[in-house]
C-alpha cells in the first residue's frame, strides 16, 4: 500500500480524546499510523480537499471498522463533492457509533445527489428531535437548500424563520444562519430586508466563516477591486504613472559636461590664479 508524505510534527495525539480511545483497538503501530493520517485529514480538509481524501483513504484501508475513520472517509469524501460515497461513509459511522449527529450532512448529500425531496423528508424524521441545537440549526439549513433546489424561494425563507434566527444571542452557526436567511430573502426580490440580515450576518461572524461583508457592501453600491490585479484598470494607470515617473527620472540624470560650469568644478576652482 503506498504510503502518503507526513510532516514529522505530526504525532496523531493531536486528534481528540474520544477518536484516540476507538483507535485503541488497533495494534499500537497501526493505531500510530491511522491516527497521523486522519490528523492529516483534519489539516487539509478545508485547505486541500483531495489530498485530505487520499489521507482518508489510506486510513480506511488500515481501520475501516473503526467509526471515527469511516466518518473522516465521510467528510473527505463530502468535500470533493463524491457525495454518494460520503453517505455510505455516514451511514457506515452511524451504525458504529449510534449517533444522531450526521443526520444533517446525510441530508445534505441527498442534495448533493440531486434528490432535494429525500432530504426534506429527512428533515422531518424522529431522529431530527435526537439532534443538539447545532444539528438542529444545521438540519433547517438543509431543508431550506432543498426548498431552494426545488425552485421554492418563499417556503425556504419560512423555513428558516426560528427562534433561534430571531435570538440576539451569537452562537458558532448564527451567522450562517443569517446569511442563509438574507440569501434566501434576497432570491424573493425583497432587498432591503436581506441587507439587514447580511449586516447582522455580519456583526455575528467573527471567524470570516462567510462572505456577508462582501453582500452587503454589493448591495450598497460598493465596488472592490484589487490593486494587485494585472487585469484592473487601477493597475495598468498605476502602470503608466511609474514609467512615466521612471522616463522623467532617466532624463534629468542624462546630463551632459556642457551642464556645469567653472563654478560647479572644485577641480577647476583650484586651477585659477590667486589674487
Amino acid at each position: 500500500m503506498r504510503r502518503l508524505s507526513i510532516p514529522d510534527d505530526v504525532t496523531g495525539l493531536e486528534l481528540d480524546k474520544a477518536v484516540r480511545q476507538e483507535l485503541q483497538s488497533l495494534p499500537k503501530t497501526l493505531a500510530e499510523d491511522v491516527a497521523k493520517n486522519l490528523v492529516m485529514v483534519a489539516r487539509l480538509l478545508d485547505e486541500d480537499a483531495p489530498r485530505a481524501y487520499e489521507h482518508a483513504k489510506v486510513a480506511l484501508r488500515l481501520a475501516s471498522r473503526v467509526g471515527a475513520v469511516r466518518e473522516a472517509a465521510g467528510f473527505a469524501a463530502y468535500h470533493t463533492g463524491k457525495y454518494q460515497e460520503a453517505l455510505a461513509e455516514f451511514r457506515a459511522a452511524r451504525r458504529m457509533s449510534g449517533r444522531p449527529d450526521l443526520w444533517p450532512v446525510m441530508a445534505d448529500c441527498e442534495r448533493g445527489m440531486g434528490r432535494p425531496e429525500r432530504a426534506l423528508a429527512m428533515a422531518g424524521e424522529p431522529e431530527v428531535q435526537r439532534l443538539d441545537k447545532a444539528g438542529q440549526v444545521e438540519m433547517r439549513l438543509v431543508a431550506a437548500g432543498a426548498r431552494r433546489d426545488l425552485g421554492q424561494p418563499d417556503a425556504a425563507v419560512v423555513t428558516l424563520q426560528s427562534p433561534e434566527l430571531a435570538s440576539t444571542a451569537v452562537h458558532p452557526w448564527t451567522a450562517r444562519l443569517r446569511y442563509a436567511y438574507a440569501d434566501a430573502l434576497l432570491e424573493v426580490g425583497r432587498e432591503e430586508d436581506a441587507r439587514e440580515w447580511f449586516a447582522k450576518a455580519v456583526e455575528a461572524d467573527h471567524e470570516g466563516l462567510t462572505d456577508a461583508s462582501d453582500r452587503l457592501a454589493e448591495l450598497d453600491g460598493i465596488e472592490f477591486t484589487d490593486a494587485l490585479d494585472p487585469d484592473s484598470e487601477e493597475f495598468e494607470e498605476e502602470a503608466e504613472a511609474d514609467v512615466e515617473e521612471d522616463a522623467e527620472v532617466s532624463a534629468g540624470s542624462e546630463v551632459s559636461d556642457a551642464d556645469f560650469t567653472d563654478e560647479d568644478d572644485p577641480a577647476a576652482a583650484d586651477d585659477e590664479p590667486r589674487a
